[in-house]
């Protein structure tokens, strides 16, 4: 059932009100009963306004910085990076809510019965209905995010004629000095605060009531059958003009009926939505239960497979509605956030949040919602080189482990175990290549390939030489601390492993651009393959683990909700069960011991240890963390739970719950390489290989039934694909689909 449904309003709790957005414009509906509450978000609204926060004394400091770590004199090597490479100011700025808006039935609506709310996943719609216990009359609202529109419209109506009266506010906490209303229309507008940013929010009616005005803050509609309320918002990060934007926008769509922009609508959002489809065994008599009374059951003495199909297509649903077209990125909270200082600034955390937004993307055919992402990374560039040349010394381009609208790359926070790590612009670069691998969307790489090769020609100049090897320094392993044989703490080093892994991937990745691309810079690219040739690689420690560090240290918290030294075995395929067996046993245990000492404790964390144990190929391992993730980390909406709320666990678990069925690289394709015994039978369409091919499986009694790959007209490929240990070669010529019945092979 593809649909969140409710029978109870959400009382004013947001972790219960249900997300609708069209990538720039979002709202979070609470389904109040006889009110209505959305909170609202528009993408660019953010406080502050672009800085260079480089730090002026880090180059100055650096090389004496190495010096301290290098003699093992972490203390004072983590207290003049405090001072020398801290960001000035230290913080980014931070993403705000729009606002909100309040429906009012006017007393027309005292008492309600027989209330539901659902969110249709496969058309983006939400709707309310409720019943006047007094007059009998039903009263249904319908919601949606209008991507061709660019507006948020919902549409109110009685079943009586005449029995609707509304009225609606639009507030905001603060940062807005201006109200204007006509007698259809209201607008506020002001700053955003700490700068020059200006936005506009705008509010507009359409109804056949017999009265419809502005008064003040409100406009209220009295004895309609119907009011269409149209939303809209603009900024001056788009539009010199924001609210003749506004206007534009809500003119141009109230002349259109709310019928046709339904349409519009849903044609539009089905065409990214329908291009996959999961479809497990389940007891359908669980459909009558709400969602949330689904999620509060289920364990794994009360299996839910049909509720476990919602989750990975509310994923879906949540990357389509905060990530397409020319939106920004989906941020640490997509788009949707209910505070003007959220959580972490609610901005872009580059040390896996960012990155695990956009895990499912071209697994489940929406490789498109991953380019507002490619579009920000080039917003970071010129940034990125003022911090590499500023701060480092260096060419090239590089940013730490956040960045916010404008693209900041300094460091952020002064968080030792976070702040000084140079890697983030470097993991986001290697998205460039997989999405190129699964496009083969040769503009795209040309565009990109300037960043990618600015990426590894920063790391040619700040990598520095330790006991023959190129190793990054000053480095963090992100958020975690060690405990030296003597008992001293610290987060500082070298050569972290996971920044080793991650520049294995960058450095291969830009030598195989280069060659599509036919970079002629001869001495570049030698001088690129002999720095590559000496990262350092990975080791197993004395517990059979891999090592997180050049050291062998002890954790600090041996639980710790980052496991970067395995970024080697996701999202790389760096390590794997048959390429490199005493690596993956030595990931195994790390796991092992990471979850023994009361890991995945964070939504986001328990994600991917989902996605590891996919590569591991162990099913039942993935369905057991999937289990504990929705159990204990997920909210009443189906909202991932850090706590509070991060949008990356859903994405994560869904990038998972594909893997789980379907792991495609340019060496091979592996076919429900961990499909757990739960899933017994079942069939998916639409998950993307490499190449552009599209994947259709079925299965049952656990087994492999038929595949059948499609890709376009003009490809001619032959595929190596594996399934339970056999290796097919599948050749595919002139868009034929490939339909293979497994008990043919």
């Amino acid at each position: 059932m593809s649909e969140l449904f409710y029978t109870t309003p959400s009382h004013g709790d947001w972790n219960r009100a249900l997300p609708i957005g069209n990538g720039k414009l979002g709202a979070m509906i609470f389904g109040e009963g006889t009110s209505e509450h959305f909170q609202l978000n528009e993408d660019s609204v953010w406080f502050g306004q672009k800085r260079n926060r480089n730090n002026p004394d880090a180059l100055a400091n650096l090389e004496t910085i190495r010096r301290y770590i290098f003699e093992g004199k972490i203390e004072k090597a983590e207290e003049l990076c405090k001072y020398a490479l801290a960001g000035t100011p230290q913080s980014q700025h931070t993403y705000q809510t729009l606002g909100d808006v309040y429906f009012d039935y006017c007393g027309k609506l005292k008492e309600g019965i027989h209330f539901e709310r659902k969110l249709d996943l496969s058309e983006a719609i939400h709707t309310s209905r409720i019943l006047s216990k007094e007059t009998g009359t039903l009263y249904t609202c319908e919601t949606f995010a209008s991507a061709p529109r660019n507006c948020i419209i919902a549409h109110f109506r009685s079943s009586t004629a005449g029995e609707l009266d509304l009225a609606a506010s639009l507030q905001r906490e603060c940062f807005y000095e201006t109200t204007a209303h006509t007698d259809d229309t209201l607008l506020i507008a002001g700053r955003l605060g700490g700068g020059e940013e200006r936005f506009c929010c705008g509010m507009k009616f359409v109804t056949d009531g017999s009265e419809l005005q502005g008064i003040g803050e409100h406009l209220v509609t009295r004895n309609a059958s119907y009011v269409t309320v149209f939303l809209t918002a603009a900024t001056t990060f788009r539009h010199a003009d924001p609210e003749k934007e506004v206007r534009s926008v809500l003119d141009s769509a109230s002349r259109i009926s709310f019928d046709e922009l339904r349409s519009e609508h849903i044609e539009e959002y089905a065409s990214y939505y329908n291009r996959m489809h999961l479809s497990l065994d389940y007891d359908t008599s669980l459909d009558l239960l709400s969602t949330d009374e689904r999620l509060s059951r289920m364990d794994e003495s009360h299996p839910d497979n049909g509720l476990l199909m919602t989750y990975m297509d509310f994923g879906r649903y949540l990357l389509i509605s905060s990530s397409r077209g020319d939106s920004l990125p989906a941020n640490l909270q997509g788009i949707w956030n209910r505070d003007m200082s959220a959580p972490w600034g609610s901005k872009y955390t580059i040390n896996i949040n960012t990155e695990m937004n956009y895990w499912p993307a071209v697994l489940c055919g929406l490789a498109d919602c991953e380019l507002p992402l490619f579009d920000h990374m080039l917003r970071m560039l010129p940034n990125g080189r003022q911090t590499a040349g500023e701060m480092y010394g260096c060419r090239g381009f590089a940013a730490h482990h956040n960045t916010d609208l404008w693209g900041d790359t300094a460091p952020q926070d002064i968080y030792i175990p976070a702040t000084f790590w140079v890697m983030g612009g470097a993991w986001l670069c290697t998205h460039i290549w997989r999405h190129y691998t699964y496009t083969d969307d040769r503009k795209f790489l040309e565009k990109m390939y300037p960043l990618l090769k600015e990426s590894v020609q920063f790391f040619m100049d700040f990598l520095v030489g330790k006991d023959g090897k190129l190793v990054t320094c000053p480095s963090v392993s992100p958020e975690n601390t060690y405990i030296m044989k003597d008992g001293t703490k610290g987060c500082l080093s070298y050569g972290v492993t996971m920044d080793n892994e991650i520049l294995h991937e960058l450095f291969e990745h830009f030598r195989k651009a280069a060659e599509v691309l036919g970079e002629n810079d001869t001495a570049f690219l030698t001088a690129a393959r002999e720095c590559e040739q000496k990262l350092p690689e990975i080791r197993i420690g004395k517990y059979g683990q891999i090592m997180e560090w050049q050291e062998d240290y002890e954790e600090a918290e041996p639980g710790h909700r980052h496991i970067s030294h395995l970024w080697a075995l996701h999202p790389a395929y760096q390590i794997t069960p048959d390429g490199t067996p005493e690596l993956c046993k030595a990931a195994r245990i790390t796991l092992q011991r990471r979850l023994e000492s009361g890991g995945g404790h964070t939504g986001w964390s328990r994600a991917w240890i989902l996605n590891m144990y996919a590569r591991l190929w162990d099913g039942e391992h993935c369905y057991e963390n999937l289990l504990a993730l929705l159990k204990n980390s997920t909210l009443p909406n189906l909202f991932d739970n850090h706590p509070p709320f991060q949008i990356d666990g859903n994405f994560g678990a869904a990038a998972a719950m594909a893997e789980m069925l379907l792991q495609s690289n340019e060496e091979r394709t592996i076919v429900l390489p961990a499909l757990p015994k739960a899933w017994k039978k079942g069939e998916v369409q639409g998950l993307r290989g490499v190449h552009e091919t599209t994947w259709d499986l079925a299965w049952n009694d656990g087994y492999l039934t038929s595949i059948t790959v499609h890709a376009p007209k003009e490809k001619d490929l032959l595929l190596d694909v594996y399934y339970d240990g056999v290796k097919l070669e599948m050749p595919l010529r002139n868009g034929i689909p490939y339909h293979l019945s497994w008990k043919e092979v």
